[in-house]
């Protein structure tokens, strides 16, 4: 009897454990949503959610410090994207250096990877500016804290690895965020990123001109450029009506003659950071005996008349301020130019910002990444096009560097990526970043890509910036 009741007794407890046990199961929330997670993070606040089939997009503003060194000193907005395909997979960290796209893009490593993509915009440009500005607080320190800071907090719920990239001037900040926090990334992939490490000294640029593409093409180039100059006058006049109906002003540059030439001077440049020597043939053949619009058409759609405008350097004022401060500008020669024709020749960042912004220029600011990079690169590749002016002064390794690479894309510009690395390299490039990643290819001849190619998701083309902006 007693051991019945003892049975009894056993199975009574049993079941009420089970009926608890299910209870609590059923009252248990379900998972959060990704949406509510971001918005969990303190500073976080929704701009917009866009809808893209296979992810979740988010535009957001997160709340950072002016001064990281002095968060107490005030804070501004920054505005991030989030594209969001499961938590499960590595994440991406992407800018391009100057303002983000709020349109769903996919960058090569996302697709690469099959992750989740983390773009910020670079602070200053708007809407991510302080008010009021306080330019000195514009530079590749503060803005490496900026992804640290945005890092931390979504590392929380991106858990797996991540991977920093950018193109150009993004490739630039890939690079100095690791640099500043080497111990965030898992890997960094930076696109044709420039690396003028002693700003006074670039005769890299020169011997890059007097060799890039083919003779037939640079002569083409070089005498619509000079019949540019020669035809100042009739030209100007054109530019001079041009710039009154569309409202452009030139009060920065100083004039609209600096304006013209600056324009024109960008023009050899800015064909072969955009285009391909298949392109040459677009190029008037005989510049001599070309019409005014021609002339003025090929230098408008390569080099683009409105650039040097007060409208047009209104936009890019962080970056010719950064320029005058520390990264460094380029300066090239014109020995196919009489000294007659070029009054100024290439201008430095100075004059593109207005001379109520202060400017010091900190010599020691690139050469201390360049040292960095070349003793203590760890998981970075670095892809350059062959003919892109910017990759003239580019980033190198020395013998501290550990799985790292330079690679260079054959006959490509400014848009050069892994997928137009030859073969073995691009297999080589493709396994990296995999296993960076955690998500690594049974060998590297079978390293591909994890995700299908989307033809609205993965721009290839090179990000169209006026010439001499990276």
């Amino acid at each position: 009897m007693r051991k019945a009741l003892r049975w009894l007794l056993a199975l009574m407890v049993l079941i009420g454990t089970l009926s608890t046990a299910g209870a609590a199961t059923a009252a248990e929330p379900e998972a959060v949503d990704i949406k509510d997670r971001l918005l969990a993070v303190p500073g976080m606040s929704l701009v917009q959610e866009k809808p893209y089939p296979g992810y979740r997009y988010f535009v957001l503003d997160y709340t950072q410090p002016v001064d990281h060194r002095h968060p107490e000193k005030g804070t501004f907005q920054q505005r991030i994207t989030v594209l969001h395909k499961d938590v499960s997979r590595p994440t991406v960290f992407y800018t391009g250096g100057y303002n983000v796209s709020t349109t769903p893009g996919r960058r090569e490593p996302t697709q690469i990877v099959d992750g989740n993509q983390v773009s910020m915009e670079y602070r200053f440009f708007t809407p991510s500016r302080p008010s009021p500005a306080d330019w000195s607080k514009l530079d590749i320190w503060q803005a490496a804290s900026d992804q640290h800071r945005i890092f931390e907090a979504l590392k929380k719920i991106y858990g797996k690895r991540w991977i920093s990239t950018g193109g150009s001037k993004g490739g630039m900040t890939a690079t100095y965020y690791e640099r500043f926090y080497p111990r965030d990334m898992d890997g960094v992939v930076a696109y044709v990123a420039p690396n003028d490490v002693v700003n006074d000294e670039d005769s890299a640029y020169d011997r890059f001109f007097a060799s890039v593409g083919t003779k037939e093409c640079r002569d083409r180039l070089n005498a619509v450029q000079r019949e540019a100059l020669v035809r100042r006058e009739p030209l100007e006049k054109k530019y001079a009506a041009y710039a009154a109906e569309n409202g452009y002003t030139f009060t920065t540059v100083g004039s609209l003659d600096r304006a013209y030439e600056a324009v024109v001077l960008d023009y050899v440049w800015g064909f072969w950071q955009y285009s391909l020597l298949s392109d040459c043939g677009s190029v008037p053949a005989d510049a001599a005996k070309a019409t005014d619009d021609e002339i003025w058409n090929s230098v408008d759609t390569i080099s683009g008349f409105s650039a040097y405008a007060d409208q047009g350097l209104a936009t890019y004022t962080p970056y010719y301020y950064q320029a005058g401060t520390q990264l460094g500008a380029p300066t090239i020669h014109f020995p196919y130019i009489e000294k007659k024709y070029v009054r100024y020749g290439y201008q430095p960042p100075r004059n593109f910002v207005p001379r109520d912004i202060p400017m010091t220029f900190q010599p020691w600011a690139m050469r201390d990444v360049d040292s960095w990079v070349r003793h203590n690169a760890r998981h970075m590749l670095f892809v350059y096009g062959q003919n892109d002016p910017w990759g003239a002064e580019r980033f190198r390794l020395g013998k501290g560097a550990k799985d790292s690479y330079v690679f260079t894309a054959p006959g490509l510009n400014h848009g050069a990526n892994v997928a137009g690395l030859v073969a073995d390299q691009k297999a080589l490039a493709t396994a990296r970043i995999l296993d960076w990643a955690g998500v690594p290819a049974p060998t590297v001849s079978q390293a591909r890509p994890l995700a299908k190619f989307d033809a609205k998701l993965d721009v290839r083309d090179v990000e169209r910036e006026p010439a001499l902006r990276p």
